[in-house]
């Protein structure tokens, strides 16, 4: 697993083999972020269901000013922060549950403008996260968000579909807000 493009273009990452992660691969990795390279450059990007990092290495590596990322299995974190070593730019790690730093950014009037959202694929509940992100208006106006699933049915009133792609079993669908 690697950092596939931007300025730590190369870069190894650890944690493809970590029980209980499953790691986008790079192929759907390269592919979903040309999908939504336009909306990456100087935006806070919150990688929620972090493990290794690499969704959100990949933002910061690709221009984005600010990535926070949550997760709160205690091996992953390890192998999280582990991979963060020698990124420069502006980051924050929240050892916690999805919940908690939802409620988090919420009380602290933290927005996004890129939320990626790649829960593990047995737990169904995208279209929950959605629809709090929606209510506490935790996007900015033309944030997206960007779900990979695989079982779930996604979808949200309130935010406009911008892009969908199929992966074999995996599906990854982009929405934006279009702050209407």
């Amino acid at each position: 697993m690697r950092v596939i493009s931007g300025i730590y273009k190369g870069k190894q990452l650890n944690g493809f083999d970590i029980d209980g992660t499953r790691p986008t691969m790079d192929r759907v990795k390269e592919s979903m972020f040309a999908l939504i390279q336009d909306y990456i450059k100087e935006k806070t990007c919150l990688d929620l269901f972090a493990g290794s990092g690499s969704l959100g290495i990949e933002a910061i590596s690709n221009g984005a000013k600010k990535a926070y990322f949550v997760d709160n299995g205690k091996e992953v974190l390890k192998v999280l922060k582990n991979n963060l070593k020698g990124i420069k730019e502006d980051y924050e790690v929240l050892e916690t549950d999805y919940n908690k730093a939802l409620k988090q950014f919420r009380d602290n009037n933290i927005k996004f403008d890129l939320i990626i959202l790649d829960p593990p694929y047995h737990r169904l509940f995208i279209n929950k996260i959605l629809n709090f992100i929606v209510e506490n208006q935790l996007l900015n106006p033309q944030g997206i968000v960007v779900c990979e699933y695989e079982e779930e049915k996604v979808d949200n009133k309130d935010l406009r579909l911008l892009k969908e792609k199929k992966y074999g079993s995996k599906n990854v669908k982009v929405y934006i807000f279009d702050n209407k």
